[in-house]
């Protein structure tokens, strides 16, 4: 598969100073790093500028770059430029991503969240990718049946102009449950392949099934207490082993202490983000709401974990080896024109600075080319060469729907 990295890995590579008057300064700089880094490609973060945004990053637990900076248009002299960098760095550009809220209950909010969209499927198209990944959202004022109905009347008329773009729209599966302060926990309604089906058929019935496919990161599995050898054979067994189209390589540590205190439901009451029985106004305190998920769970960088089978068997953590054995196994995929992107999400290395945080991005790339050539050359020696020969495949091996 193709390995890349997404280039919030790290948010201030150019100092905002350089790069507001000069914005794609900041995509010639990433794809220079990514070139030192050893990654084949880049999956390009956009996002509403701070100035912009609805969502201030001290609310944020996994702030967004927006290297990508598109207050101004993305035109051909900008995509030329950039088109210029990527030929020099050699360094490929996977996809695009804007990862957002496009059910916002606040029409004016999503509008504005909906026009930034359109602008990332403009420069997309521009320079030549075929793919933007994201959200859907929620919309928080009403049940997931309604936003059912949200997702027809509103993200359906997104993904018609990105098929009008010849894009694909690829979900990302968070679940985002310290999005809001309220108690609702599942606010990314694509969050699982039961509702990755429901949305599907939606699509289907308005002729936008292809644009419609998953960008599938098992951290998220983790959290909900899935394992992805399980969803997978789940997705074949409905026969829609067709939906993911790529994957954000992040893993997910759980903290069995943190489960045994709150559940997989997270932290319910006394996060800090209530003051007085009130979602409290300052931003810092509304980053507690993340309690939700890393009072029980902590983000991987690929290969920062330890070897763990038993939290393999558990569910856990991410088993790396079966992740890549099971996409060949259980999916239709054109493995060779599959990307792997490597998202950088462990709280502790999540350094911005650039010197530091550099041999820890090298060495998780380094690992997934080598986890995914491991899993190529132990699919094609079971399931090719043994196989030609009648030769039977030892052992048992992990089983989907078993811990």
């Amino acid at each position: 598969m193709k390995v890349g990295v997404l280039t919030a890995a790290l948010q201030e590579l150019t100092p905002r100073e350089v790069r507001d008057p000069d914005p794609d300064r900041a995509i010639e700089d990433w794809l220079q790093f990514a070139h030192e880094l050893g990654a084949d490609y880049v999956q390009l973060s956009a996002a509403l500028h701070p100035s912009e945004t609805d969502v201030p990053p001290e609310a944020m637990l996994d702030p967004v770059a927006n290297t990508l900076d598109l207050r101004k248009p993305f035109d051909k002299a900008r995509a030329k430029r950039v088109e210029a960098a990527l030929a020099a760095s050699k360094v490929g550009l996977s996809d695009v991503g804007y990862f957002d809220n496009m059910l916002h209950d606040d029409p004016a909010v999503r509008q504005k969240k909906h026009d930034f969209m359109r602008r990332v499927f403009d420069a997309a198209a521009l320079l030549g990718v075929n793919a933007v990944c994201g959200f859907v959202g929620r919309n928080q004022r009403h049940s997931m049946d309604e936003n059912l109905i949200d997702f027809e009347q509103q993200f359906v008329p997104l993904l018609k102009e990105a098929k009008a773009r010849g894009l694909t729209y690829r979900v990302e599966q968070c679940p985002m449950p310290g999005w809001t302060t309220s108690d609702n926990w599942h606010n990314n309604i694509a969050y699982t392949p039961g509702a990755w089906i429901a949305l599907h058929r939606i699509c289907a019935k308005h002729g936008v099934g292809d644009q419609f496919r998953i960008h599938y990161d098992p951290s998220h599995a983790i959290l909900m207490g899935q394992d992805t050898r399980s969803i997978f054979q789940y997705l074949k067994d409905q026969k829609y082993n067709f939906l993911i189209g790529g994957f954000h390589v992040k893993g997910q540590v759980v903290d069995s202490q943190g489960v045994s205190a709150w559940g997989y439901g997270g932290q319910t009451m006394e996060r800090g983000d209530w003051i007085n029985g009130k979602p409290s106004p300052n931003p810092a305190d509304q980053l507690n709401a993340w309690k939700k998920q890393v009072v029980l769970a902590e983000h991987e960088l690929p290969g920062t974990a330890r070897h763990d089978p038993l939290a393999y068997l558990q569910n856990r953590t991410v088993d790396w080896l079966d992740h890549q054995l099971a996409a060949r196994e259980l999916l239709t995929l054109d493995v060779a024109n599959t990307h792997l992107v490597v998202e950088h999400e462990y709280p502790k290395a999540r350094i911005q600075d650039k010197a530091r945080v550099k041999p820890i991005l090298q060495g998780s790339i380094a690992f997934v080319r080598r986890i995914d050539q491991a899993a190529a050359c132990m699919y094609s020696l079971q399931h090719e060469v043994l196989k030609a020969q009648d030769i039977p495949i030892q052992g048992v091996g992990r089983q989907a729907y078993r811990s």
